[in-house]
């Protein structure tokens, strides 16, 4: 079976890189529920912060260890493809949070918690993911994988749509409308960012299997 080893090289710095990569990714999601729940608290946003810049950081080693290793097995843009698709979940979600904060009273009432579960259960699936590799190319194993983080963005594409119909016919508020309109569709792009990491890495295990 191929391994990763082979095509890192020393591949136990891009193992933990990577790794690294998804669990900042993971926090965001993290700080994002408990800003939620602190219902717009501004000093949560050093969390997101603080998770933009390690993200931004590791994707930089990641760039620097891609000149300095001789890898052959896979292509290097596959390599920079997973990193920068990392790099775009608390990116996405740092906007979010952003926004937010500034518009918290003006949307108090509406429900961005349960989708931020989902955002959670996504970033989660993507750990995985990312943390698979260091056993192979396992294609059955990634497949469940893929198929689970498919099914979270199914039932956050489901729970997205909801609110719309409230919003919509049940809103005296056009500027309360709007604003939760753009801060549902920035949940939902991070979720979609979660599914593009998975598709890259489901993509990279279909051509080396």
């Amino acid at each position: 079976m191929f391994s990763l080893q082979t095509m890192f090289g020393k591949g136990d710095r891009f193992y933990t890189l990577l790794e690294s990569s998804a669990g900042a990714a993971r926090d965001s999601a993290k700080a994002l529920q408990a800003l939620l729940e602190a219902h717009g608290e501004p000093l949560l946003l050093d969390g997101f912060r603080a998770a933009r810049r390690r993200e931004k950081e590791l994707a930089a080693q990641i760039s620097e260890a891609l000149v300095n290793t001789f890898v052959t097995a896979l292509d290097r843009e596959d390599i920079e493809a997973m990193s920068s698709a990392l790099y775009r979940i608390p990116k996405t979600i740092e906007k979010f949070a952003e926004r937010y904060v500034i518009v918290a009273k003006r949307v108090e009432g509406i429900d961005f918690i349960s989708r931020a579960s989902l955002l959670m259960s996504a970033t989660e699936g993507v750990s995985e993911m990312v943390a698979e590799l260091r056993n192979g190319m396992n294609i059955g194993r990634m497949r469940k994988l893929q198929d689970r983080l498919q099914a979270v963005e199914s039932e956050a594409d489901r729970l997205l749509l909801e609110p719309y119909r409230s919003l919509y016919l049940g809103s005296d508020d056009p500027i309360r409308m709007m604003l939760a309109k753009d801060l549902f569709e920035l949940m939902e792009k991070a979720i979609d960012r979660c599914r593009d990491v998975g598709n890259v890495i489901y993509s990279i295990v279909l051509k080396n299997s």
